[in-house]
């Protein structure tokens, strides 16, 4: 019987491997859901009641935003590293492009895709890993070249060697202050994202020896889709998903006897209901709520002190044309005393 079972035969490989996709795109959606559930969980300091009280309260469009804005640079970073890594996989082992899933995907990824997740990028990513955006970029362009057009020589060597060296060429004359003050200032990983990109665009537009050509594209597929769940839930872990408040509390006609500063999950008929730093709930009764407001965020000291032409590596294009509150003063509450009249 076990030679019956274990009986030589043909593998049915590209089979087996869409069973894989197939497993990989039904669990695939349940990722954002269960960054919901543990940004919940970490919020209630793995207090199950406090989790199920957020559940029952907070609006699940409100999360869903906090985790698109949080992490909308994720999603084009990883629709430019398929395209890029299948498509040197099809340039360089054609025989590849039915049995590699990044092969596969990046073959049947729609162009304006590509364009998208370029647009997003340029616009959420901060200045230090726009070179790499640029990188991308010329990286995927020619590899479309390569696979797509019937050009002369001069015209692909134009596309795939010209136009990289000019754009990294200007993308260096660009950054070269920012890299200068980077090494001076001892941030040599700012100063090599600023940096190195732009010299490694000539070498993505082409194809690479066939022997090298899986062991340059999965390993890396492999190790990106090992890291960004990681990456992806440490932050939005610390993404707020509730207002940051103060209230005061006392009797309506006496002195304020506290003020609570916390996250505001709800207010209803009889009470507001406040999350404490500690992870504790309390419920104040309407009529003792003297007054309230809400607390801004802590803004966080920036990592590097290096800029491009005054530019900050840690700006993005969003955060550098779209309008912004300037917080000039703390309010008293926030800082957990009474409310100071003017």
């Amino acid at each position: 019987m076990s030679a019956d079972i274990f009986a030589k035969g043909p593998v049915i490989a590209p089979r087996r491997r869409r069973s894989q996709l197939n497993w990989l795109f039904t669990v695939l959606p349940a990722f954002p859901l269960m960054l919901l559930v543990l940004r919940l969980w970490y919020l209630s300091r793995q207090d199950l009641p406090t989790m199920l009280l957020l559940v029952q309260y907070i609006n699940p469009l409100g999360m869903i935003s906090a985790l698109f804005i949080t992490l909308s640079w994720a999603i084009p970073a990883v629709i430019l590293t398929l395209r890029v890594l299948g498509g040197i996989l099809l340039v360089s082992k054609p025989g590849e492009a039915g049995r590699s899933p990044i092969a596969i995907a990046a073959l049947r990824m729609p162009d304006w895709v590509v364009l998208t997740a370029v647009l997003i990028a340029g616009f959420t990513w901060q200045l230090r890993l726009l070179p790499t955006l640029q990188m991308l970029i010329v990286a995927v362009l020619g590899l479309t070249a390569v696979q797509r057009l019937r050009a002369g020589p001069w015209a692909m060597h134009w596309i795939t060697l010209g136009v990289p060296i000019l754009t990294g060429v200007l993308t260096w004359i660009f950054v070269w202050p920012g890299v200068i003050a980077a090494v001076r200032g001892g941030e040599y990983g700012t100063a090599i994202l600023l940096g190195v990109p732009s010299l490694l665009g000539p070498l993505l537009t082409g194809p690479v020896p066939a022997s090298w050509a899986r062991l340059v594209t999965h390993w890396p597929a492999t190790a990106a889709a090992l890291a960004l769940p990681i990456v992806v839930g440490v932050v939005f872990l610390r993404a707020p998903v509730l207002p940051s408040s103060a209230i005061e509390v006392g009797p309506p006609d006496g002195p304020v006897e506290k003020v609570i500063v916390g996250q505001l999950i709800a207010v209803d008929d009889t009470s507001t209901t406040m999350l404490q730093a500690t992870g504790e709930v309390e419920f104040v009764p309407n009529g003792d709520v003297r007054s309230k407001t809400l607390c801004p965020e802590p803004v966080q000291p920036p990592e590097s002190a290096v800029a491009v032409r005054g530019w900050p590596v840690e700006e993005t294009v969003l955060e550098w044309i779209a309008p912004t509150r300037k917080v000039t003063e703390i309010d008293s509450r926030c800082l957990g005393r009474p409310h100071e009249p003017q």
